[in-house]
């Protein structure tokens, strides 16, 4: 099991993102994507912090140097402030179904970055098993008929998603890289959702939105559903990525980290009651198998 830690925490990740993304779906159309992106982080960091504190023995880490900060706040302000916010924009705009669409092409952008800065080799039948998952991934979210005109919304939608899946796939790389010389992901994570909060509330306040972020607290269902999804996506989820990317191949494990389309299939029809289609239980299967042939290859 040791020998795919790697692929075994990816998968964790994708039904960490799966329940998540229906709690921030949720509080984001009540109170609004960027509020819930700035208190998800900061109930994300306490809970990062609680942990250091029983696993290390203090609060924050204390072996920084420079490169980490450098690493671990350029990711946080790339995946966490900038690529969260858009992606929970795009969920506002298009619904979760199309945003977890664009979300598919983080393996695609991950693998181009890490084949171009990191000389990460994918050989043909990772390549074929990548190609597979993301073939099953668009069958399962393209399957339902989309009868959406394309508005300005609905354009702004697809970009904020792709800006979104960028994001991610560039916050990984950079962390990838501030994970060497076997730096704790737990310590890493916690630099990034930092720097990322530091600079979400910089903003907040310069744009004086810090009074109405605070208010919508008074919301119970979203912060109940903004807190669950925190839990979920920067504090478990992040925490598992990062150590997903520090022993399996970017590419590999941000494929398995893509599967919250197919994950969200029955979750999707437990709390939004949406129908599953024949093309939607087809294109499963063939993400299934996609996944499988990464292990076995």
């Amino acid at each position: 099991m040791s020998n795919y830690l790697g692929e075994i925490t990816a998968l964790g990740t994708a039904f960490c993102w799966s329940f998540g993304s229906i709690f921030f779906t949720i509080s984001s159309r009540r109170i609004g994507y960027s509020v819930v992106n700035r208190l998800r982080l900061v109930v994300g960091l306490l809970l990062l912090i609680i942990s250091h504190y029983f696993i290390f023995g203090h609060l924050f880490p204390t072996n920084l140097t420079y490169i980490h900060w450098f690493w671990f706040g350029l990711s946080g302000i790339i995946g966490f402030a900038i690529g969260d916010t858009l992606l929970f924009k795009s969920f506002v705009l298009v619904g979760p179904r199309l945003s977890m669409l664009m979300m598919s092409l983080v393996p695609v952008f991950s693998t181009i970055i890490a084949w171009l800065f990191l000389g990460e080799i994918l050989y043909y039948t990772d390549i074929i098993a990548i190609i597979i998952t993301l073939i099953g991934i668009s069958w399962v979210v393209l399957s339902k008929k989309n009868g959406e005109q394309k508005t300005t919304d609905y354009i702004n939608g697809l970009l904020c998603g792709i800006g979104g899946a960028l994001g991610q796939a560039i916050g990984l790389i950079l962390s990838k890289k501030g994970l060497s010389y076997d730096f704790p992901a737990l310590s890493g994570n916690i630099i990034r959702v930092f720097v990322a909060v530091i600079s979400l509330w910089i903003i907040a306040s310069l744009q004086g939105k810090i009074s109405v972020t605070v208010q919508s607290i008074k919301d119970r269902k979203a912060t109940t559903t903004m807190f669950g999804g925190a839990f979920l996506g920067p504090f478990l989820g992040v925490w598992l990525s990062l150590v997903a990317v520090k022993y399996a191949y970017v590419g590999i494990a941000s494929t398995l980290m893509a599967l919250p389309p197919i994950i969200l299939l029955p979750l999707s029809h437990l709390f939004f009651k949406e129908k599953i289609t024949i093309g939607a239980i087809l294109g499963t299967i063939v993400a299934i198998v996609g996944a499988a042939l990464i292990f076995l290859f």
